[in-house]
């Protein structure tokens, strides 16, 4: 089967997602092409995907540079020429709706990833984003979501189960000298007395909440870090109180390596996120055997199995954090014991992922 991946912006988060597809696909035997922009990380895709960039994007999409329209066409071109049997469009655009007619027109199959049907807090662009998504609704043959609630609520709207694929988020964001020994490194994890949160910090993530419960914390050892933060952003702007003394932040864009360190050390990963869509770090955590604190927001509640692999509580509520993280920092057993069944949950959503995956691009190249 030829699968042709499409993301017109250089969205590393976007890439992530879909060099994990394009190279999963790839490695079952599928011929896999990729149309993107000139500005996207090659590292993460495997030599055997073929790439064509007819694009010089340089931005998400929703911006001055997307008022030039004749790009959609430029990227229709170059996939018609690939002569694709299904085509994927994996993340955000303003080109997306125009390609999609184009497509439509060329009787090509299409899938297109929703990754967003609500604006997070404080954005700017949630009317355009709620128009877009009408838009993408319209013309794409398949939706793909990655929130059972998601595609709950895309059918009671009138769309046909046959139009709607739910899989969980579940790629690691590593690249792919990372990927090939990945296993190895996740045996060799242990559990230091320190929850992480990891991703960019922005307000609808719920960083002030987190700090605030940091403060609640008692009587665990004060000789190092209880809670680490670590991605770019700027602080400042979400607390403006001095950081607790036994929260360690790292402001900046995490590489791999860095990456790997704090997954393999931490103790549970939390997302106290006031709203959210879903997150891959959840899948990040279980792979390393680390459990999960997350709030009861968007699909998040789905990737968690209470007191199993993890702790839901509600979201803006920080004694109800801090008594997660308490009960997380202060016995590693557990620690361990529910990263174990995070980690075989894990496994189980993989496999039954790739199945599910083959069944949709099979059934919509069929349609062609």
């Amino acid at each position: 089967m030829r699968i042709c991946y499409v993301l017109l912006s250089p969205s590393f988060g976007m890439h992530q997602y879909t060099a994990d597809l394009a190279n999963r696909m790839f490695r079952a035997g599928h011929d896999v092409s990729l149309v993107t922009t000139r500005h996207y990380p090659s590292d993460r895709y495997l030599p055997g995907v073929r790439v064509s960039t007819p694009l010089d994007t340089r931005d998400t999409g929703f911006s001055a540079d997307a008022l030039r329209l004749s790009g959609a066409r430029d990227a229709q071109a170059e996939i018609g020429a690939l002569l694709p049997d299904v085509v994927h469009l994996t993340g955000p655009h303003s080109w997306n709706i125009s390609l999609l007619f184009l497509l439509r027109q060329a009787m090509i199959p299409v899938i297109h990833s929703l990754h967003d049907l609500d604006p997070h807090t404080g954005t700017s662009y949630g009317r355009l984003l709620n128009m877009w998504n009408q838009g993408i609704l319209r013309q794409a043959d398949h939706v793909l979501v990655h929130g059972q609630c998601y595609r709950e609520r895309l059918l009671a709207r009138g769309m046909s189960p046959a139009q709607v694929t739910y899989t969980p988020l579940l790629h690691l964001s590593l690249g792919q000298a990372w990927l090939d020994k990945i296993e190895a490194l996740a045996e060799g994890v242990h559990y230091e007395p320190w929850g992480l949160f990891f991703g960019r910090l922005e307000r609808y993530k719920g960083v002030d909440h987190l700090l605030t419960a940091a403060t609640m914390l008692n009587g665990l050892r004060n000789d190092g870090p209880r809670l680490v933060l670590a991605g770019p952003g700027r602080l400042e702007s979400l607390w403006s109180r001095p950081v607790p003394g036994h929260v360690e932040v790292r402001s900046r864009l995490i590489g791999d390596d860095e990456a790997l360190d704090l997954f393999r050390r931490c103790g549970p990963l939390v997302l106290p996120y006031r709203d959210a869509t879903q997150s891959a770090l959840v899948a990040h955590a279980y792979f390393f055997r680390k459990p999960a604190i997350v709030t009861r927001t968007g699909a998040l509640p789905e990737y968690v199995v209470e007191g199993e692999t993890g702790w839901v509580v509600p979201p803006g509520d920080p004694p109800a954090l801090a008594g997660a993280l308490q009960a997380a920092l202060s016995d590693p057993a557990r620690l361990a014991r529910m990263g174990a069944a995070g980690r075989a949950w894990y496994d189980r959503q993989r496999q039954g992922e790739g199945v599910i995956l083959q069944e949709m691009y099979t059934r919509l190249a069929g349609a062609r």
